[in-house]
């Protein structure tokens, strides 16, 4: 019996400190994007070299994957993710630089390296200890609590820089990654999941790519979330210096968007084992036309409410809960001896389009809903086509 407690009580642990990873994973994207328009000021740089925080930042995560994904297949989860932990360590020290931008520049993109091993590895490590209909239903756990950490890190955000300015963020940032380190160090299970040799040649991925199926199940995860990442870094801009919301309220617009997806992912997680999953994938196809839909007639309205903005973007939002939760755990089992690889591609691919589609959406922006609405449509487009095929 006592055996059987302690079980129960490392296998709890270990879940609460995949959540933690789950929420810096989630708050290390959003939480300083408020702060967006004062770090304009304060550094006096363009739109186009506020937005590079981010992509810097993705750019980071993406080149880091290619590392991770082969270590960790071959050295375990644990002492890849404590190096990661550290690297943003190190990077969220470097963004309290107050003089140097390009400082600041290092920081974004050392954070990206850094949390790349925890954002990808925290559900590998349920991956690795449960079957896959446990996965689906930890996979819409998850996503839901990384979602509400990303709702409420804009909210907390805003109000961090309100009273103590844009350093704040990377200040709770810093914290919140040394809890984590310290965590995982204590309570993540150390051991090996292969004995092969590693390479961190990029032929180890070409097998990959030889599958159609898994390459078809890639583009279509990666195009559902594009939009997404569009949006959220392009907000700060669009509704706190054009259409006049306050540092207060920005917050709220934005985690609105990310609590719809955490609930329904939760209550979608509590259903998941007992539905139709091929129905479910087919309603969530009717869901992207809706969002188009939505979002093509705040364009041709040409409103300028960041209610009805926000209001537009949420048919979008409801229609990722069902294949982003369902297809994600497929994607990564597909082939169960390269879950490392697939997950660190799958991210890859994420981060680096996300980066690009944000810098051209920064480029052509001239102060209104229309040219990001426009690219998020066609990223939409994307979505609904390849999601047709998998289904």
């Amino acid at each position: 019996m006592t055996d059987n407690n302690n079980h129960v009580h490392n296998r709890t642990l270990m879940l609460v400190t995949v959540i933690l990873m789950d929420l810096l994973a989630g708050m290390e994207f959003d939480l300083f994007i408020p702060s967006f328009p004062e770090l304009q000021q304060h550094f006096g740089v363009s739109v186009f070299w506020t937005e590079a925080l981010l992509s810097v930042n993705f750019i980071g995560y993406a080149l880091s994957l290619f590392f991770v994904g082969s270590l960790a297949d071959s050295y375990g989860r644990k002492p890849i993710i404590i190096f990661g932990l550290i690297i943003f360590i190190i990077g969220s020290i470097f963004c309290l630089s107050e003089t140097s931008y390009v400082l600041l520049l290092l920081g974004r993109f050392l954070q990206g390296i850094g949390v790349a091993a925890p954002a990808i590895l925290s559900f590998l490590i349920i991956a690795d200890n449960y079957p896959l209909k446990k996965q689906q239903f930890f996979m819409s756990i998850l996503n839901g609590v990384m979602n509400t950490s990303v709702a409420i890190a804009p909210v907390i955000g805003s109000y961090i820089t309100l009273y103590f300015s844009w350093k704040g963020n990377f200040l709770t940032l810093l914290i919140l990654g040394v809890v984590v380190l310290i965590m995982t160090y204590a309570f993540i299970p150390n051991y090996k999941i292969s004995k092969s040799h590693t390479s961190l040649h990029v032929r180890e991925y070409l097998p990959l790519f030889q599958s159609k199926t898994l390459m078809l199940l890639v583009v279509n995860i990666v195009a559902m979330f594009l939009p997404y990442w569009i949006f959220v870094g392009m907000s700060p801009i669009l509704y706190m210096k054009d259409l006049g919301v306050s540092l207060a309220y920005f917050g709220y617009y934005q985690g609105a968007l990310a609590l719809v997806f955490a609930v329904g992912s939760i209550l979608f997680g509590l259903i998941v084992q007992k539905i139709n999953h091929h129905k479910a994938l087919y309603i969530a196809g009717w869901l992207y036309f809706v969002s188009i839909m939505t979002i093509w007639l705040v364009i041709f309205k040409e409103s300028a409410n960041p209610l009805w903005i926000t209001l537009a973007f949420i048919p979008f939002i409801i229609s990722q809960i069902i294949p982003s939760n369902l297809l994600i755990p497929v994607c990564l089992n597909f082939i169960p001896e390269k879950k490392g690889k697939i997950s660190a591609m799958l991210q890859g691919f994420r981060l680096i389009f996300a980066a690009l589609s944000l810098q051209i959406a920064s480029y052509f922006y001239t102060g209104s809903f229309g040219q990001i609405g426009i690219v998020v449509s066609l990223f939409i487009i994307v979505a609904l086509i390849t999601h047709v095929f998998v289904i």
